[in-house]
């Protein structure tokens, strides 16, 4: 199950995806977030399917491989699913036993909900999964940078949440360590009820977090010895420069856009569920 999780991976092909700008695919990330909590239709899902299976096409990442992403928070999508399905209220009763009432509306929407959701970690995990991290760090200190006027540390921001992407998959590979090396001396995580299976975790999460810290002391010294002092006097080896097919992949993305807003209208237009 740790394994599983695909976030922060970087995925290394040679595809146009992957040669895109950094700064547009994390435009097109956060415009692709957005515009699922426009789509409440089917009509409109089965479009952002559509699209996002010819982008995963495109990057040449195996389809299994990102699929994988989805076991690590398959227990969120069934509570998701549970909790709209029995707490949604609706015209068309279908199932009753007591207090629980399962409706056709509160079918529909567990549905949509547990779509959008796997929608949404398998768009976000394509971004680190397309771009390695020194272009992600680049790519949000660019984006960030109009805020440096009102002191808003642009380079420093963009450094930690590109160090936190990449030492995800890490501490994963450590917590996987740490649970196997337990295991053979005895531990079991498996029974027991919810206190005493959150305290079988205690052996995890103390040499996890000692780990950790090891890392990041190390990882400061390393960034000394350098001399790294931030974004003062910095240069940069490869600039960013936006290419014709960075620009064609954004006049797509402004297409994209304008068609999931007139599916959002039109569905309001015309009382469209599906």
């Amino acid at each position: 199950m740790i394994r599983d999780i695909t976030i922060g991976q970087y995925y290394p092909q040679h595809s146009p995806i992957h040669k895109i700008d950094a700064r547009v695919k994390i435009l097109i990330t956060f415009l692709f977030i957005i515009t699922l909590f426009f789509v409440n239709t089917f009509t409109g899902y089965a479009f952002v399917i559509v699209c996002l299976t010819a982008v995963i096409r495109a990057s040449k990442v195996p389809l299994k491989f990102m699929l994988k992403g989805i076991k690590g928070i398959f227990i969120i999508i069934v509570f998701t699913a549970f909790i709209n399905v029995f707490m949604t209220k609706g015209e068309h009763t279908l199932f009753q036993w007591g207090v629980f009432t399962v409706t056709l509306e509160g079918i529909l929407l567990a549905i949509k909900m547990c779509v959008r959701l796997i929608l949404l970690i398998i768009g976000s995990s394509l971004l680190t999964l397309t771009t390695t991290p020194i272009q992600l760090t680049d790519g949000m200190e660019y984006l960030l940078r109009p805020f440096k006027k009102i002191g808003v540390p642009a380079h420093e921001i963009a450094m930690m949440m590109t160090i936190a992407l990449r030492f995800i998959p890490t501490l994963l590979d450590e917590t996987d360590k740490i649970m196997k090396a337990q295991q053979a001396r005895g531990a079991d995580f498996d029974t027991g009820n919810l206190i005493q299976r959150a305290k079988s975790l205690i052996p995890i999460l103390v040499p996890l977090f000692i780990s950790a810290f090891r890392r990041a002391d190390e990882l400061a010294m390393a960034m000394e010895a350098r001399c790294y002092h931030g974004d003062e006097n910095r240069t940069r080896m490869n600039v960013m420069v936006l290419k014709t097919s960075d620009y064609r992949t954004i006049i797509l993305l402004v297409i994209y856009c304008a068609a999931i807003f007139l599916l959002r209208f039109a569905a309001a237009q015309f009382s469209f569920i599906w």
